[in-house]
């Protein structure tokens, strides 16, 4: 069995913040990064929701950290369990605005960040499922903009790497 690390990106809700009221921001999507190694994103860049709804991603991805094929993302995972003064933030979500088709010249722009750490899943026992975590404004690390609804199980794939290291 190859041992993986399981995201989905389920929805965003926003927040009444210099989001909500920018014009030029329409269409978001999400990326998640794993350090340095992976970034997925969801495919759709979706409208952005406004009073209190939300936009439904339903993107799934895995991330295999097996020994055989995903040595440097499984010495990774290590890392984290080993070395107490990591940061403890190694899933990363970046809320990205998509510029409209009319407006090519404008650039992808990073508004958000929200973080999952993966040491807390593993001292915990206890993957996140269907979980609600805080996104911060990129321009202000203080200031949360929104919700988004999050998945990421990894609790098996972290015991596995940590028995090894034993």
């Amino acid at each position: 069995e190859v041992e993986k690390i399981r995201i989905k990106i389920t929805s965003l809700g926003l927040t009444e913040s210099r989001i909500t009221s920018d014009e030029t921001i329409q269409q978001l999507f999400v990326e998640c990064r794993l350090n340095n190694f992976l970034a997925e994103e969801t495919p759709l860049s979706l409208p952005k929701p406004t009073g209190g709804q939300r936009i439904h991603y339903n993107y799934s991805t895995v991330i295999n950290v097996d020994k055989e094929n995903n040595h440097a993302e499984r010495e990774y995972l290590k890392s984290i369990l080993l070395k107490p003064d990591l940061p403890a933030n190694s899933l990363k979500f970046t809320v990205v605005s998509d510029p409209p088709e009319d407006e090519q010249d404008l650039e992808c722009e990073d508004i958000g960040f929200a973080y999952v750490s993966l040491k807390e899943i593993f001292q915990k026992q206890r993957d996140i499922i269907e979980q609600d975590i805080a996104v911060f404004d990129s321009q202000d690390a203080s200031a949360v903009i929104g919700k988004l609804t999050v998945t990421v199980e990894a609790l098996h794939a972290l015991r596995s790497v940590h028995e090894e290291c034993k």
